[in-house]
């Protein structure tokens, strides 16, 4: 009979870890939490000092009672759930619910499911760490709070089980806000010029651009063309002439290698390279940290701890790289250091980076043996840990200055003389992008303009959020921590809150109308400085310089005045169905405008006797351009929000942005309202005027 019992979370991570520890060691997995808040109400005593109220979770009664019988039976039992404050809660509730108290028992934690890391961990087994789980317990009460609290008054105002949390609704606030940013943006035109010019002697030209111009006052300045008759202007000026060489400068850029992944910087080049969103980065990780079966070796855990904001990665990994980049590229290869982040925001610094366990496992060795999506992901894991132990890359730079009555043109070439950790893995470079290739130039080289090469350009507004851009920005706005990105997304996207489409994030009539009365009623939760302060004091629980309690105590007061003034001052905004002068085609009676999950909707008052609905199209008083009917509000499939004629799909006419009754001065195109302004919906005319009121 095995004397000692290691309680894991995951099925998947006990049938690695058992093949490990041998015969003396039984492991069982928890499958997650076994106790938690109550679903049908609060579960925080706010009068008896915000005491959560924690039941076994519905449907873990068979588990729990087989684990205290398993219980019973050991001499010892290790704790051995995630090494961060959700895994060592999850130890605290198991110790309760299983009666450990007067029984042996110790927390283990490992960063990489290997067979060293597994029995190490054992000799340095520990008591739970009630800090971290007082951190978990402050985010859950927290979370619990605003939920509890806010979402009936969500339900109140717009009709429907809608519901809050304390990051979700800044995550859909900075969503919310860029779209309007990009809605609001005016375009301006601007003009760029390229010389293409060949060297005397060449028989290959090369592009200058023009960097510089004549300031008036016999000096230079900025080039900065806003219209095509200073462009025609600046042709003029240089019209005949060549160019002569002002400067040549000789160089080297040095490009670094790259830090190795955080959770963060793992979900953000996964979306970009492989195209995954944020959940599903972290469901295959989960099954490279819990263990693949490999032929010949048995189940392993291919990468270390998936949930993690520090780079930092342990000497026994560093020197095992270095040796293998040694081994495999030479002695020029290997880096010189270990890399640094970049200060400014406090690291959790617990557990190491991402990075794989065995860096003699290529991902070339394990190819056969993972399914496609987890190879593609740890390919990357182990590409970018092993470009982090290598040498910077290094590039030849020759930067070329040319001048002709007072206009200054530049033009670079650089040339990648040695590749260092690019050698395994890439990172892309605007800057890498230079076609330009100029050989034996010097002072005295006669450079012939062969033509010049004038663009039209409109400045374009910041783009949509992705997964990937909003992690970033959650990220350096100190928001949510490593656990929270992933959930934090995939709850505003199932709630419809927001919609995800060709990876963009646009958020929904839904959404607008959640991230509106959160703004007015709730300022404070979905301030982005409040938030990521709150994240710090969870931090500092978590150190054991502040009680969880206090927290509370401080944070809750607030809420439930801003609560109750909501409720009050709020109660005039209530949606109610709206009459209109659309007549059911069942019963004949005047149709109303309902609110539900997707947005508005038509439907007959009648109901449960008449169940008519149809869709609702709100007119904006604009005719359509193409056939003159009436241009509607519509929604994509998604929820997304765009402006298009009632006649579709006779009509094909289709605006994002609201279509103004103007015509353009200049060329007759349709007006798009952008905030104050009305902007031209030709690209090529960049007419722009204000919206009379």
């Amino acid at each position: 009979m095995a004397k000692n019992l290691v309680i894991v979370e995951s099925p998947a991570k006990a049938k690695t870890i058992q093949k490990f520890l041998g015969s003396n060691y039984k492991v069982i997995a928890s499958n997650g939490h076994v106790r938690d808040l109550p679903k049908s109400q609060l579960g925080i005593d706010v009068e008896n000092d915000f005491e959560p109220k924690y039941i076994t979770i519905r449907g873990k009664g068979e588990l729990l009672a087989m684990l205290r019988k398993e219980v019973k039976k050991a001499d010892m039992v290790y704790l051995a759930t995630d090494p961060d404050r959700e895994g060592e809660a999850i130890s605290w509730h198991l110790s309760k619910a299983l009666n450990l108290e007067g029984k042996k028992y110790k927390r283990i934690t490992f960063n990489e499911i290997t067979k060293n890391a597994v029995k190490n961990s054992i000799k340095q087994a520990r008591d739970i760490d009630m800090n971290l789980v007082d951190a978990q317990q402050a985010r859950r009460t927290l979370d619990r709070l605003v939920g509890y609290e806010i979402s009936p008054l969500l339900w109140a105002k717009i009709k429907r089980g809608l519901s809050a949390g304390r990051v979700q609704s800044v995550a859909l606030r900075l969503i919310c806000d860029r779209e309007e940013e990009i809605n609001n943006f005016i375009p301006e035109e601007y003009w760029t010029l390229n010389a293409i010019v060949t060297p005397d002697g060449s028989k290959k030209s090369f592009s200058a651009k023009l960097s510089k111009m004549p300031d008036g006052n016999g000096g230079t300045k900025k080039a900065e063309i806003s219209t095509k008759q200073e462009m025609d202007k600046v042709l003029d000026d240089l019209k005949g002439r060549n160019l002569k060489i002002k400067d040549i400068k000789n160089g080297k850029r040095i490009k670094k290698a790259p830090l190795p992944f955080t959770t963060s910087t793992l979900q953000q080049e996964a979306a970009k390279k492989l195209n995954f969103a944020t959940g599903k980065t972290m469901r295959i990780a989960q099954q490279l940290y819990e263990g693949v079966d490999i032929k010949g070796r048995g189940t392993i855990g291919l990468i270390t701890y998936l949930r993690t904001d520090s780079v930092r990665i342990s000497d026994e990994a560093d020197a095992s790289a270095k040796q293998y980049i040694k081994g495999k590229f030479g002695d020029d290869f290997v880096g010189t250091g270990n890399s640094k982040a970049v200060q400014g925001k406090k690291i959790q610094d617990a557990h190491e980076a991402i990075r794989p366990t065995d860096v003699s496992l290529s991902p070339v060795v394990l190819k056969e043996q993972l399914s496609r999506d987890q190879f593609r992901l740890y390919q990357i894991i182990y590409n970018r840990f092993l470009a982090s132990r290598m040498s910077d890359a290094v590039y030849e730079s020759d930067t070329l200055k040319l001048e002709s009555n007072g206009y200054e043109f530049g033009a670079v070439s650089t040339k990648l003389s040695f590749e260092g950790f690019m050698a395994v893995y890439a990172i892309e470079d605007e800057n890498d992008e230079n076609k330009n290739v100029f050989k034996n130039i010097d002072k005295d080289s006669v450079i012939t303009v062969e033509s010049f090469d004038e663009q039209q350009h409109f400045t374009q507004p910041v783009s949509h959020y992705t997964e990937g851009s909003l992690v970033k920005q959650l990220e350096e706005l100190g928001i949510g921590r490593p656990s929270t990105y992933a959930p934090t997304i995939s709850t505003i996207l199932a709630r419809h809150y927001v919609v995800k489409e060709k990876k963009n994030l646009y958020v929904t009539e839904l959404g607008e109308a959640v991230n509106q009365i959160m703004k007015k009623a709730f300022t404070v939760i979905v301030d982005t400085e409040f938030t990521a302060n709150m994240e710090s004091l969870l931090d500092n629980i978590e150190e054991g310089t502040i009680g969880w309690k206090t927290v509370i105590r401080n944070f809750y007061p607030d809420l439930d005045e801003a609560v109750k003034a909501a409720n009050e001052e709020l109660e005039n905004i209530k949606i109610e169905d709206e009459v209109t002068e659309e007549l059911c085609p069942e019963c004949g009676r005047n149709l109303v405008i309902k609110y539900g999950p997707y947005g508005k909707f038509f439907a007959c008052p009648g109901f449960p006797e008449c169940r008519y609905t149809m869709p609702y199209f709100e007119k904006i008083g604009v005719e359509c351009p193409k056939c003159g009917k009436d241009i509607v509000l519509k929604k994509t499939k998604k929820g997304r929000k765009y402006y298009g004629c009632i006649d579709n799909p006779e009509c094909d006419f289709m605006s994002w942005q609201k279509p103004s009754s103007v015509r353009c001065e200049k060329c007759g195109s349709i007006m798009l309202e952008k905030g104050n302004k009305l902007v031209c919906s030709s690209e090529t005319c960049g007419y722009v005027c204000d919206k009379k009121k």
